[in-house]
């Protein structure tokens, strides 16, 4: 469903309850079988159900992947960000997960389902005006990103700018259109471009530089402010909206085993009845199994390599194939109506 990098990084709804959000880790390659766990006890065997929740992610295992405008220095003028951190005023993770139900369970255009979130939402209201230019915001080859990208053409448009949104492909092809400003603005994920852009900054000789990107927010913004400097990147605000692997289990497993955070899976459900389901590198990523084991000591019976928060995995949640599975945390799958 979409294309992430997240579980590479050695550091870097229906959501019932919003304590139940959370974030997790993204695909690389290798490894089908799970670490040597010591898993003892019942565990907790899968339950089927219709709907799924998040595990909150109560000892932050993941970094902070919320959407943050990445603007052409050049082009980061007070009005065009002013429009743009007025997205990010509009946006958190329950209404992310809407505007994806809105593309990808309705099968509204992420143009449609963009325009009708800005005029829910006063979008336009008070956006300072006076920009002049013309501005191409560029979109990552998956809808939330498209959809991230109109909501900032409309923005930018209410500033006085001409604005067109251009489907780019994947962020080795963007990143650098950006730099060079053939592209203006991209919808981005702090924790990852953080990760993207440090490497391409600090790597020597080919060894991968120690992570600038935390559980904090703060710490990463900063630490990705520093290295956009450095290639003619600016960041404008984050939003409270995050776009980050999660740990799902079904409303009924919840339910019957009394589990909210990652912390009372662990405690309750470490054990041999217990499937984690997940991407065929999620054993040995730090921001997934690997991460599951060391920060939280949860100790799964078996490991289903399916796929990244995709249709296997959410199939395997709902008729009962695994007890918990990968998924992305602002899924449209995950909205509550």
């Amino acid at each position: 469903m979409r294309i992430r990098t997240r579980l590479a990084f050695g550091a870097t709804g229906a959501v019932i309850a919003a304590g139940f959000l959370a974030g997790c880790g993204g695909a690389g390659s290798s490894g089908t079988q799970a670490p040597a766990t010591g898993a003892q006890g019942a565990g907790c065997a899968p339950v089927a159900g219709s709907s799924l929740v998040v595990l909150e992610d109560d000892k932050k295992l993941q970094n902070t992947d919320n959407i943050i405008p990445a603007i052409n220095s050049k082009a980061a003028q007070p009005q065009l960000v002013a429009a743009l951190d007025k997205v990010s005023d509009s946006l958190d993770t329950a209404k992310l997960i809407n505007l994806n139900k809105a593309v990808d369970v309705d099968r509204k255009t992420p143009k449609v389902a963009a325009e009708e979130f800005a005029a829910a939402n006063n979008l336009t209201e008070g956006i300072p005006t006076g920009g002049t230019g013309s501005i191409t915001v560029g979109a990552a080859n998956f809808s939330e990103n498209q959809t991230l990208g109109e909501l900032y053409r409309i923005a930018l448009t209410a500033a006085g700018y001409q604005v067109r949104v251009q489907q780019i492909g994947n962020r080795e092809l963007y990143e650098p259109a950006l730099e060079k400003g053939e592209i203006q603005v991209v919808p981005e994920y702090a924790a990852t471009m953080a990760e993207f852009l440090n490497n391409k900054v600090n790597a020597k000789g080919g060894a991968t530089p120690p992570p600038i990107s935390s559980p904090d927010l703060n710490q990463t913004v900063a630490g990705l402010r520093a290295v956009g400097e450095q290639v003619g990147i600016t960041f404008g605000k984050p939003s409270a909206a995050q776009d980050q692997n999660a740990f799902a289990v079904t409303k009924e497993f919840a339910d019957k085993y009394d589990v909210r955070t990652l912390s009372d899976l662990a405690a309750k459900c470490s054990g041999s009845a217990t499937v984690l389901g997940g991407p065929p590198e999620c054993p040995q990523r730090p921001k997934c199994q690997a991460g599951l084991v060391e920060v939280y000591n949860f100790k799964a019976g078996r490991f289903d390599s399916l796929d990244a928060g995709g249709p296997q995995t959410k199939s395997a949640l709902t008729t009962g194939a695994i007890s918990v599975g990968l998924v992305f945390s602002s899924d449209g799958a995950l909205a509550t109506s």
